[in-house]
C-alpha cells in the first residue's frame, strides 16, 4: 500500500513538472536586464496592456526584451532618444530579420510586401479623387491626403511612413500596419499585420479571421467564401480542438489535424513534404485580381519580376497541400473545374468587355484621361473588379454561392443589362457627332456586333440554333417530369 502511495506521489510530481514546463511564459518569471527592465517597469504603469501582451508571448519566454526589437541606431531616420536610450517606434521586417531571417526574406519577396503599390492603382483614384479629396499647393505638392485613403485603403495596403522629427511620425502615415507599408529603414511590409503585437501568437496568425481583416468585402470576399466552404465549416466546428495545436511551428494537415484547414494551412503551411513559407503567393497558379485572369508567372513578368517560379510548380505545391486530405484524382478533377470556370469568365465576359472598353478610350468616345466620370466607367469596373473577382475567387475557394449568385449571375447582369446598353448609347452619340467620332463609333459597333453574334452571346440576339433550342426544351421537359408531384 505504501509503495502504491509513493508511486502516486511520484506521478503527481511528474505531472506538476510537465505542467510547469508547458505553462505559457506569462506565468514564468523572466528577468529583463538593464534598460529592458526599465521599459517593462515604466510601461507596466503607462501601457499595461502592451506589457501583458508581451508577457504572454514566446519572446518573453526566451528573454527577448523591448530593446531587442525597438532599440535603434542613429542612422535610422526614425530613431530618437527616449529615457536615455536610442529607439525607434516602428519595428520593421528588417528588425525582425535579426532573428527571423528566412521568414523576413520570404515575406519581402512576396506579393504581400508589394501591397503598397495600390498607391498608383484605380482603387486609389477612387479613394483620393472620387470618394475623397487631396489638397495640393500651387506647385503640385501634396499638402493634405485623402482621409478615405488614410483610414481605408492604406490600413490594409500600407502607407509610406514619413518622419516629421525625433519621435514624431506624420499622422497621415502612422499608425499603420498595412501589409505593404513602406518603412523609414527602406524595408517593405509589416510583420505585425498578421502577428499582432505584442504577443505575436502563431495560433492567432493562423486563424482565418486574421486574413479576413483585409481579404473581405465586395471585391475580394475571401473570408466570406471560406466561411461558406466546407473547409471553413469544418474548421469552425473543430476550432476549440484544433486551437490547442496551432502554436506548433509546423501545423501539418493529415498529421496534427485531419480536416478544416485555414487560409494559412493552404497558402503558407507545411506538409509532410513541403516546408512552410511566408511567401503567400508561392502556391497560386492563376491571378484572379485583374480584368482578365492569366497564369501568375505571366503577370509577374509584366511587372518586371525576376526569378519567377513557373505556375506549374506553384500548382504542384498547392496540390501537395490538397493531397494531405484528398486523393490525386479528386484534386485533379477539382482543378479542371476551377480552370474551366476562370477560362469561361475570361472568354465570355472579361476579354470582350475589356476590349470594348479600351476601344472607347482609345477612340475618345469617352474621356480617356478622366476615370469614373462616366457611367460606363463604373459599370466596367463593377463587372471585373467586384462581380468578376467574386466569381473567380468563389471557384478558387469552393464557395458555390459566390461563384454563381454573387459572381457570374451578377457579371452577366452587368454585361447584358448595363454594359451593352450603355455601349450602344455611346455608339449612337458618336454617330450623331459625325466626323471622326462617327467613324470611331462604327468601328466599336462592328466589334460589339461581332462579339454578340459569337457562340457564347448569340442567345442575347435571339439567334440560338434550332438544335440548341431543342436541347433546352428537352431538358426543361425532363426536369418537369422528374419533379412532377
Amino acid at each position: 500500500m505504501k509503495k502504491l502511495q509513493n508511486c502516486q506521489v511520484l506521478h503527481v510530481a511528474l505531472c506538476a513538472i510537465v505542467l510547469l514546463l508547458l505553462m505559457p511564459s506569462a506565468f514564468a518569471k523572466k528577468s529583463v536586464g538593464g534598460n529592458g527592465k526599465g521599459c517593462v517597469d515604466c510601461h507596466q504603469k503607462t501601457t499595461p496592456g502592451i506589457v501583458g501582451q508581451w508577457k504572454l508571448s514566446r519572446h518573453s519566454g526566451v528573454g527577448v526584451s523591448c530593446l531587442d526589437c525597438h532599440g535603434s541606431t542613429k542612422e535610422r531616420p526614425d530613431a530618437f532618444m527616449h529615457e536615455g536610450t536610442l529607439i525607434a517606434t516602428i519595428v520593421t521586417p528588417k528588425d525582425c530579420a535579426t532573428c527571423h531571417e528566412q521568414e523576413s526574406t520570404e515575406f519581402q519577396n512576396s506579393h504581400h510586401a508589394d501591397a503598397g503599390k495600390i498607391l498608383g492603382s484605380l482603387d486609389n483614384v477612387l479613394a483620393e479623387v472620387v470618394e475623397g479629396h487631396v489638397t495640393y499647393d500651387e506647385n503640385g505638392n501634396k499638402l493634405k491626403g485623402s482621409a478615405v485613403a488614410i483610414s481605408g485603403c492604406l490600413q490594409c495596403h500600407g502607407s509610406e511612413i514619413k518622419v516629421l522629427g525625433p519621435g514624431k511620425l506624420d499622422p497621415e502615415t502612422w499608425p499603420n500596419t498595412g501589409m505593404g507599408r513602406l518603412n523609414p529603414d527602406g524595408s517593405k511590409g509589416s510583420c505585425s499585420a498578421c502577428h499582432l503585437r505584442h504577443d505575436f501568437s502563431i495560433a492567432q496568425a493562423r486563424m482565418p479571421e486574421n486574413c479576413g481583416r483585409c481579404h473581405m468585402g465586395p471585391d475580394h470576399p475571401q473570408i466570406e467564401i471560406y466561411n461558406e466552404s466546407k473547409h471553413g465549416i469544418a474548421f469552425a466546428a473543430n476550432r476549440t480542438r484544433f486551437a490547442k495545436g496551432m502554436e506548433k511551428q509546423d501545423w501539418i494537415p493529415g498529421k496534427h489535424y485531419e480536416q478544416g484547414p485555414t487560409c494559412a494551412s493552404c497558402h503558407m503551411g507545411a506538409t509532410k513534404t513541403l516546408k512552410r513559407t511566408h511567401d503567400v503567393g508561392k502556391r497560386i497558379s492563376w491571378t484572379l485580381r485583374p480584368p482578365v485572369s492569366e497564369k501568375i508567372d505571366e503577370a509577374a513578368k509584366k511587372f518586371g519580376h525576376k526569378d519567377i517560379v513557373p505556375w506549374e510548380k506553384r500548382r504542384d505545391d498547392m496540390k501537395d497541400v490538397c493531397q494531405s486530405c484528398h486523393s490525386k484524382g479528386w484534386v485533379s478533377n477539382w482543378y479542371i473545374q476551377y480552370d474551366n470556370m476562370v477560362n469561361l469568365y475570361n472568354d465570355k465576359f472579361g476579354k470582350p468587355a475589356t476590349e470594348l472598353y479600351k476601344m472607347l478610350n482609345a477612340k475618345s468616345l469617352i474621356t480617356p484621361d478622366t476615370t469614373f466620370d462616366e457611367k460606363i466607367d463604373f459599370t466596367y469596373y463593377f463587372l471585373w473588379h467586384h462581380e468578376g473577382r467574386r466569381a473567380r475567387h468563389g471557384a478558387a475557394m469552393m464557395g458555390p454561392d459566390y461563384t454563381q449568385w454573387h459572381g457570374m449571375y451578377e457579371v452577366a447582369h452587368r454585361f447584358y443589362d448595363e454594359f451593352i446598353p450603355e455601349l450602344r448609347h455611346l455608339i449612337s452619340k458618336g454617330k450623331d457627332e459625325g466626323g471622326d467620332k462617327k467613324s470611331a463609333a462604327k468601328e466599336v459597333e462592328a466589334k460589339m456586333n461581332e462579339i454578340l453574334n459569337s457562340d457564347m452571346h448569340r442567345w442575347y440576339l435571339g439567334k440560338s440554333s434550332e438544335k440548341e433550342k431543342a436541347a433546352r426544351k428537352k431538358a426543361s421537359e425532363d426536369f418537369k417530369k422528374r419533379y412532377a408531384q
